[in-house]
């Protein structure tokens, strides 16, 4: 839900209904049947630290107008970086140029969805504290500090901390009336601590990215002190803990492990321009085919997946798309069972959907809008039991906390996932800590196999910045929250031996 703060005003200074208005006329008057325009600035800073120690710092900024447009069914881009009418009326004829000699090219008349129109709409994303407002001083002294206090321990002797924070301003009209102008900010911190002593073992902090402005590096949120407090320990009993013994073992996942498993076999599989073939080139295709919704069983009755861009603090959460779409929520799995897609308008006419469900982003104003994923979230057990009753309902497995490498087939069927600490349960109790865990199974196994689900006292909100997709590649942030859940014999691998297999 957007708060009260408005866009920043030298954003809203520039010429955007101008700008706007010139692209749409000029793409009009030469033939076209649909034009939309974005007039966009991403500014993105980071900063990083060694041992306390500042070692890279940057902050930079894209800006610039996109311009759209649909002649005879074909498709014609153009963007530049210049934001002015001028510039728009120039960019509106290339895009309709690009049209025209792209059409005997084309194998199919494009359409799009359409969309009640939405004029001079505002949206803000809720943040407290605009982190370009915090002096860098003040960042390295925070990120410092939480180092500095982690080297104090004698298990520790490296560290790392690192912090990338955005804000994305974006201006959208279209031919049809539609005109928004919105602002998000997210952030993501991590602070890294590792023993070199034999070898090198690290372990890092399980914050994860969200749609927080520099609130989020204070306490009030996610807790850092209690955090950078525990973590020497943790990592002391990882530099002294056995490899783990290859065989099936119950997991229970924690959400800051199993986000990155939604996001891979569940966020990609259910992106309807991979699963009709439409993007095969980049990661592949997907196993999740039109033919098998509402009968393909995705996982166990326990299974209830939404895909949302509404969720408070979700780094996919808008107020309207790329397209134009206003946000929404809407189901992906239910009950166990594969019951709807993500689409933009492109897809959802192409499919015979009568509406997109608001998946269309594009990076920077020099790229072309394309499907991209939501915030995709499994739901609590509202009747499951916190992580203790988790715990103690395993009597031979292994707790997976934190993402870390992964590997999936290009039909996101079949993967392979290992993570930050690994905790040992024997009759519903932790009893020490292993390595060199990962876990393997195929999506529909996998999700099957699931037999106990947390309640929302366990769920987390999880993500990323650079969720990869298209040629030209771009990346986007995507949320997942999840619960704690418990997942029965699922084959675990001991990544040192298969390292020297």
């Amino acid at each position: 839900m957007s708060n009260a703060k408005t866009v920043d005003p030298d954003f809203l200074a520039l010429p955007l209904q101008a700008v706007a208005d010139a692209a749409i006329s000029t793409a009009k008057s030469l033939g076209a049947s649909h034009v939309d325009i974005r007039v966009e600035r991403v500014r993105t800073g980071l900063l990083q630290l060694r041992n306390t120690n500042p070692e890279s710092q940057s902050d930079n900024s894209v800006s610039g107008i996109g311009v759209r447009v649909i002649v005879n069914g074909a498709w014609g881009f153009a963007s530049a970086p210049e934001i002015s009418v001028d510039s728009a009326k120039k960019l509106a004829q290339s895009a309709v140029a690009l049209a025209q000699i792209s059409k005997p090219l084309t194998t199919e008349k494009i359409a799009i969805a359409p969309e009640p129109i939405y004029a001079a709409k505002t949206w803000v994303s809720d943040y407290e504290i605009d982190p370009f407002a915090v002096g860098t001083d003040e960042k390295i002294a925070r990120l410092a500090d939480l180092s500095s206090r982690l080297l104090k321990s004698n298990s520790v002797n490296l560290t790392e901390a690192y912090t990338m924070y955005v804000k994305e301003q974006k201006h959208y009209a279209d031919s049809y009336g539609t005109s928004t102008t919105q602002q998000r900010v997210r952030v993501h911190s991590s602070i890294q601590a590792a023993n070199t002593e034999s070898g090198l073992t690290d372990m890092r902090t399980l914050a994860q990215p969200a749609g927080y402005g520099w609130e989020w590096m204070g306490n009030g949120i996610w807790d850092w002190d209690a955090e950078i407090a525990e973590l020497p320990t943790l990592l002391a009993e990882k530099v002294k803990a056995p490899s783990v013994e290859p065989g099936r073992y119950d997991l229970l996942i924690h959400p800051s492990n199993l986000w990155l498993t939604i996001h891979e076999s569940i966020g990609h599989a259910t992106e309807l321009d991979r699963a009709v073939g439409y993007e095969a080139n980049y990661a592949g295709t997907s196993f999740a085919t039109p033919d098998k919704l509402n009968s393909l069983k995705y996982g166990s009755p326990l299974m209830n997946v939404i895909g949302d861009r509404i969720t408070p603090h979700g780094l996919s959460t808008i107020g309207y798309d790329d397209e134009g779409v206003q946000a929404q929520q809407w189901d992906i799995v239910k009950d166990g069972l594969l019951v709807g897609y993500q689409l933009d308008r492109t897809i959802a006419a192409r499919v015979g959907r009568d509406r997109s469900n608001g998946c269309a982003f594009a990076d920077s104003p020099a790229h072309i809008p394309i499907q991209r994923m939501p915030n995709v979230s499994l739901k609590a057990n509202p009747h499951g039991p916190d992580l203790q009753g988790l715990i103690e309902s395993v009597e031979d497995g292994i707790m997976i906390k934190g993402d870390n490498s992964w590997s999936i087939d290009m039909q996101r069927y079949n993967f392979q996932f290992t993570g930050q600490q690994f905790h040992r349960i024997k009759k519903g109790k932790i009893v020490g800590q292993l390595k060199d865990v990962a876990y393997q199974a195929t999506t529909t196994d996998f999700w099957g196999s699931m037999k106990n689900v947390g309640n929302q006292s366990t769920w987390v909100l999880g993500g990323a910045f650079n969720c990869g997709k298209a040629q030209p590649g771009q990346v986007a942030a995507v949320s997942h929250g999840c619960p704690a859940a418990v997942f029965d014999k699922v084959n675990v691998l001991n990544t040192a031996s298969e390292a020297g297999a």
